[in-house]
């Protein structure tokens, strides 16, 4: 993406979840000029990350949002 002048930032971090060898972290930030959520899951190994898995989705603007929850609600 890099290559390509896709630009990919984290802002906020709203919460980071381990139980055993897993870490789940959700984000927010931008890939590109588009809001978006993050969630990593991490595997952990001998203290280093062996594995990563990442889902990123679109943050819809206000207006369009369907619940005042927001998209990640109250940790």
């Amino acid at each position: 993406m890099a290559s390509q002048g896709i630009t990919l930032r984290y802002n906020t971090t709203h919460a980071v979840m381990g139980e055993g060898n897993f870490v789940l972290a959700i984000s927010d930030g931008y890939l590109g000029e588009t809001k978006t959520s993050f969630y990593d899951l991490f595997r952990i190994d001998n203290g280093k990350i062996a594995e990563h898995w990442g889902v990123l989705k679109p943050i819809l603007p206000e207006s369009q949002a369907q619940n005042t929850n927001g998209k990640f609600g109250k940790f």
